[in-house]
Formats: C-alpha cells, structure tokens, sequence
C-alpha cells in the first residue's frame, strides 16, 4: 500500500478541542480516519515547530487518501499537508523511466 506522511497545524478550534480532548483522543481520530478508508496508521507524532503534528499512514490508494484529507482539512480545524513517501525501491524504479524533458530556454 502506498505510504503518506501527513503534516499539519491546528487552527484555534482544532487546539481547543485538542485541550478539551487530549492527544491521545486525537490520535485515536486520526486512525479512525485512516481506517474508514482502508488505510492503517503507522505513527502520529506531536511536534514543536511550524507543524504541531505528523502522522505516517498505509492507505489503498490516492484517491481514499485524498477523500480523508478534503474531509479533515474542511472541518476547519486543522491546516493539513499531505505528502506521498516513496521507498527506496520505487526510487531506483523512477531512475531506469525514460523521460523526455526540455529545461525552459534549451
């Protein structure tokens, strides 16, 4: 299954219902996302910084993915980013494609 990182902030509704619930209610909220699209979750961390949480997950495919995110990302409760995570694997794949490319003035 492909794999997502997913970075995000809370807005000041989503931090006053993390106050009110907890973090590990929230974490509980993200799996339960995840899981109502055939994904699982693999880690959700909270963080210091310019993101206040980052959650790895498996999900079937883009498009489960990406109806999971519209959802969370309309409650207005948090800003989120979503970042597709490709293995190493896949890299060395990407490498042999043939790709036809001009750079832009060349």
């Amino acid at each position: 299954m492909p794999k997502y990182l997913f970075q995000g902030s809370y807005t000041e509704k989503g931090l006053s219902g993390l106050l009110k619930e907890g973090g590990s209610k929230r974490r509980d909220a993200a799996e339960q996302v995840i899981k109502s699209v055939g994904g699982t979750l693999e880690a959700f961390y909270f963080a210091f910084g310019d993101n206040d949480f980052y959650v790895i997950a498996d999900t079937p495919d883009n498009v489960s993915i990406s109806a999971a995110s519209l959802i969370v990302n309309a409650s207005g409760a948090v800003k989120m980013k979503t970042i597709v995570l490709l293995t190493p694997e896949e890299v060395d794949q990407a490498i042999k494609k043939s790709v036809k490319y001009r750079p832009p003035g060349k």
